[in-house]
């Protein structure tokens, strides 16, 4: 080996991969397109899907496709928001409000099941 090469190969840097050894495998047309639409099921790439399955985890369905998640996540998001800003003005002015704790056991109760819902999705 010349004394270029020797320099080219010290020079070249191995990529860093979190996970060092690949697989390869064959599989019929009709194989992938089962796999492929597995994967879009769980929105997974088919590589990330077929070693899921490969490792024995269990894959769980979405209940609502991508883009309802998002919409629901939004609005969840929103409302959440609100009762936040509700509650600090409940807060900071509860000397002028006369039935304070009933609203607080409301607000208290919208919070648990904004927050189950939440659960629900993820």
């Amino acid at each position: 080996m010349s004394e270029r090469d020797n320099m080219a190969s010290e020079n070249r840097k191995e990529p860093i991969r979190k996970e060092p050894r690949q697989i390869n495998f064959r599989v019929s047309e009709d194989e992938y397109l089962k796999l492929k639409q597995s994967a879009e099921t769980l929105n997974m790439s088919v590589p990330n899907f077929v070693k899921k399955k490969a490792q024995g985890a269990r894959l769980v369905a979405p209940k609502f496709d991508y883009k309802s998640r998002r919409s629901i996540i939004s609005e969840l998001s929103h409302a959440g928001n609100n009762i936040n800003q509700i509650a600090k003005v409940l807060n900071a002015n509860k000397e002028n409000i006369t039935d304070f704790e009933r609203l607080n056991r409301n607000f208290e109760e919208v919070r648990k099941e904004l927050s189950k819902l939440w659960q629900q999705l993820n």
